[in-house]
């Protein structure tokens, strides 16, 4: 649920950038311009990620996952209401691109600071044998705040007029917060930070730790990230801003946001879908599947888009999205967090995580860049470079599936004898 309302909230920033925010806060700008400046706000917000992260990460790891979990969801759902009630250019001028860019560092502050706390929280909880699968269901909920933002964007777009068809799906996601809020506040503390408490093995400062001692972790990780999260931003991001450019294929954005929904319904299952399958046949393979993919499909996503048929859009943001970035979404959760010892897990899988948003949250202002002096073949081969970075990735990555769960499970086995002899005393 956490994860489903800050995507929501984020992913929701990125559509609305697409589409509407280029007119409504830099309309005396040409239309490539004011695109231009719209994405930049949109990886203002991916800029300031990491900074949220590493303050997660400090606090995951010093007072604990349930803290961060309930404080970055109330802090997301303020600022994207905030966005709601924004002025426009028309009406406030220059202060309506300056109070969007504020807004939009808080919304990256917050989003910084989710994604280790909900991803620990779960993969902390799981059966050993079942984190990939456990993890991957955390991180369907990004597909299905993608659905949710665009459907309301779709939905919003066919009956509101003007400023109200941005506006309103900021709006509702004030109901959303209330029920994460909610949710949130009924979990229990992850029972891996609460022996790490006990045992008085809590790391003062885990962020230097991390950095001084596990640093090729954090590499690695940042590598294995960008293939999925900036190719995310190349296929869906700047693919639906280039679909409703005027010199670019005539494609509706009904039939845009249409396949992007539908492929983030898809989504949802596959993410799961990946995590589970990296619980059988490892971390890697599946890895070095999603990359490959990734890197074979830069120059056919567009040369099936630029067909104009609506059947082949549909089927372009499927496999862009349900393949390429699923298969390595849904394993991001297991493999990172078992890169990392307990006491530094938060920092070290936090920081990774949130310093590859910069990348990602600039590439759709490169591709763009890149589109106005290339055309759709820079983008292209952007994409494909971004697989070829993952899979050199993955290849330098140690498989953490099994030797890891395996400790896990002496360790319990280990303290069975104990908490039985604990209970014996009790009764």
């Amino acid at each position: 649920m956490g994860a489903t309302i800050e995507t929501y909230d984020f992913i929701g920033f990125g559509t609305a950038a697409a589409l509407y925010f280029g007119d409504a806060f830099f309309p005396d700008s040409d239309p490539l311009s004011a695109t231009l400046l719209s994405f930049a706000t949109l990886g203002i917000g991916f800029a300031a990620r990491p900074l949220g992260g590493i303050i997660a990460g400090h606090l995951g790891d010093r007072v604990g996952r349930k803290p961060v979990l309930v404080g970055s969801l109330l802090i997301m759902g303020i600022a994207t209401v905030l966005i709601g009630c924004l002025p426009t250019y028309q009406t406030v001028g220059v202060w309506a691109p300056v109070l969007l860019v504020a807004v939009r560092v808080v919304q990256g502050l917050a989003f910084g600071a989710e994604w280790g706390g909900a991803i620990l929280m779960t993969f902390e909880h799981a059966p050993w044998h079942k984190r990939g699968l456990y993890t991957g269901i955390t991180q369907a909920g990004f597909p299905v705040g993608l659905l949710l933002a665009n459907l309301a964007f779709l939905l919003s777009s066919r009956t509101f007029d003007g400023t109200w068809a941005w506006r309103v799906p900021f709006l509702l996601s004030a109901l959303l917060i209330v029920v994460g809020i909610l949710i949130r506040l009924k979990i229990d503390e992850s029972p891996e930070f609460e022996e790490l408490k006990e045992s008085g093995q809590v790391s003062r400062n885990p962020l230097i730790e991390v950095l001084r001692d596990d640093w090729r972790n954090v590499l690695r990780a940042f590598c294995l990230r960008i293939a999925e999260t900036a190719g995310y931003a190349i296929s869906v991001t700047f693919v639906v801003s280039y679909l409703g450019d005027d010199e670019a294929p005539d494609v509706t954005s009904a039939v845009s946001l249409t396949a992007l929904v539908t492929a983030a319904a898809l989504g949802i299952f596959a993410t799961a879908f990946w995590g589970r399958l990296s619980d059988r046949i490892g971390r890697r393979p599946v890895y070095l599947a999603g990359c490959t993919a990734t890197l074979l499909w830069g120059i056919p996503m567009f040369l099936l888009v630029n067909t104009e048929v609506a059947a082949l859009v549909l089927v372009t943001f499927v496999v862009s999205y349900a393949v390429c970035q699923n298969s390595l979404a849904g394993v991001q959760g297991a493999w990172f967090s078992e890169l990392f010892a307990t006491k530094t897990r938060t920092a070290g899988t936090s920081l990774a995580y949130q310093l590859s948003a910069v990348v990602s949250g600039f590439t759709p202002l490169i591709a763009t860049a890149l589109y106005s002096s290339t055309g759709w073949t820079g983008p292209a081969v952007l994409f494909s470079f971004y697989g070829l970075l993952g899979l050199v990735a993955t290849l330098l990555t140690r498989e953490t599936w099994g030797a890891v769960e395996r400790a896990d499970a002496d360790r319990a086995l280990r303290r069975q004898p104990a908490m039985a002899a604990a209970q014996l005393i009790k009764e």
